[in-house]
């Protein structure tokens, strides 16, 4: 099962403005990476993972209006 970044961020119980500060990138970016309106880079995808603990393959950056865990 794939999870969009908004999913992550809210399962994890956090704002877009913690997420943000703690990946390293504005709270505007990180809003466009959840968007679909941009793709965050290789060593920003890297930082996700660790975050998060997941995976990129668990990842689907293409899709943005699905909100929780199925």
């Amino acid at each position: 099962m794939k999870y969009t970044l908004k999913a992550i961020r809210i399962n994890k119980g956090e704002t877009q403005e913690q997420t943000a500060k703690a990946i390293g990138v504005s709270v505007e970016t990180w809003a466009n990476y959840e968007k679909g309106i941009t793709y965050p880079d290789v060593p920003i995808i890297k930082k996700i993972e660790n975050y998060f603990n997941i995976t990129y393959d668990k990842i689907n950056f293409l899709c943005s209006n699905i909100t929780t865990k199925q």
